[in-house]
C-alpha cells in the first residue's frame, strides 16, 4: 500500500527548506524523518505511527492524514 495517497495534499512550510507538497503515508513519514524541526510531541509520535499503520492496511490513509495535520500543527508549522 506504499503508493496509497491522500483525496487532498497537504501543503507544509518549512523555515529553512520552503514548502513541500505531502500526498500520502509514505511522503508524511520520510518528511517526518528528514525534515520535521523536532522529533518530539504525542502528535509527532502518533502521525509516525498512523502513517506505518496506514501503509500496513491497519488504518485508513485519511486517519494518516488527520494525524500528520496534528503533528505539523503541534509543531508550529505553516500547514494548508
Amino acid at each position: 500500500m506504499a503508493s496509497e495517497k491522500w483525496n487532498n495534499p497537504i501543503h507544509v512550510g518549512f523555515e529553512n527548506t520552503g514548502a513541500r507538497t505531502i500526498v500520502g503515508p509514505m511522503d508524511a513519514l520520510k518528511c517526518l524523518a528528514d525534515l520535521w524541526p523536532s522529533s518530539r510531541g504525542l502528535h509527532y509520535l502518533k502521525a509516525r505511527s498512523t502513517c506505518r499503520a496506514a501503509l500496513d492496511g491497519r488504518k485508513t490513509v485519511e486517519e494518516a492524514r488527520a494525524e500528520f495535520v496534528a503533528a505539523a500543527e503541534e509543531a508550529k508549522l505553516k500547514v494548508n
